[in-house]
Parts: structure tokens; C-alpha cells; sequence
């Protein structure tokens, strides 16, 4: 029987994931304390994600979310999280799941997280999308930039633990 390594970097992206996860959790059960407020990239493609076809036509690729002040229902699973925006004006609902995740910043305290797509993505040679930003966010930085102007660069990428 042949040996399989550990696989680390899959470790490190559940460890990681589960972080994100458990600050969701934390903000659906008490909301966001002081400062607090997410930024959230993911993947509108990405199989689960449900978005209305507007918004799909928009940000066909990727899409950046901001948690602050207007949000509702937000609920998290162990598998990702739904939660209530306005677009223009109007209430969506928006179904994530996890793995359709490529960022998530709490610039409040400067902290960020980055991920790779999943191992099929990458494998269907995907470019890496650029951050796109939801309608209430125009006027709001990308994640990596957001973390960068509020006094530091602590996004964590997967990268800089895997074998090149």
C-alpha cells in the first residue's frame, strides 16, 4: 500500500475555514461587536452559490460582500452561510458556501484570510479572478486593500505553505 503524504495544505484550508466559520457563527448569534465588520470574497460561480441572476450577471466571477450595518438572517451551517442584503434597494438572500470563499478580512483589527480555489478549479486552470464589489460596497476597498489601509497587511495566504 502506498504511502499518502499528510497534506497539509488541505489541513491548513479546513483550519483556516474553520475560522472564518466560527466568526460568522459568533456575529449571527450576537451580531458584530464595536468596529467589527466583514468583508467577504467569493466565487459566484462556484457550485451551491445562490445569488439572484442580476447580481450573477454583474459579477459573473467573483464578488465582494460587506457585513457592517445592513445585513439580516444571517445563519451559518457547517457547510457556509446565508445571510439578507440590499441591492438597490431591495432585500436578497444569498446562499455561500465555504469553499466558494476566496477571502475573508475583519479590518477592524487588521486581520484577513486568503484561499485557494478548490483543487478541481485549480485544475481546470482557472485564472485567479480579480476582486469584484457589491453594489453598497463601490465606495469600499478590495479586502487586501481594505486590511492595508487600516494599518496592516495580516491576510494569510495557503501559498506560503505548500510546495512549489
Amino acid at each position: 500500500m502506498a504511502a499518502q503524504g499528510f497534506q497539509y495544505d488541505r489541513m491548513m484550508d479546513a483550519a483556516l475555514r474553520s475560522v472564518m466559520r466560527d466568526a460568522l457563527a459568533r456575529a449571527a448569534e450576537r451580531g458584530l461587536p464595536g468596529d467589527h465588520h466583514f468583508y467577504v470574497t467569493f466565487r459566484t460561480a462556484h457550485p451551491g452559490v445562490q445569488v439572484p441572476a442580476t447580481l450573477r450577471q454583474r459579477f459573473p466571477r467573483e464578488m465582494t460582500i460587506v457585513l457592517q450595518y445592513q445585513f439580516w438572517g444571517l445563519e451559518v451551517d457547517d457547510g457556509g452561510f446565508s445571510v439578507t442584503l440590499s441591492f438597490d434597494a431591495k432585500h436578497e438572500r444569498l446562499v455561500i458556501p465555504f469553499a466558494a470563499v476566496s477571502a475573508f478580512v475583519d479590518p477592524s483589527v487588521q486581520f484577513g484570510l486568503q484561499f485557494q480555489p478548490p483543487d478541481a478549479e485549480v485544475a481546470a486552470g482557472e485564472p485567479e479572478p480579480a476582486a469584484s464589489q457589491a453594489p453598497e460596497a463601490a465606495a469600499q476597498p478590495a479586502p487586501e486593500a481594505a486590511a492595508k489601509a487600516d494599518g496592516g497587511d495580516r491576510i494569510v495566504k495557503l501559498d506560503a505553505f505548500r510546495r512549489k
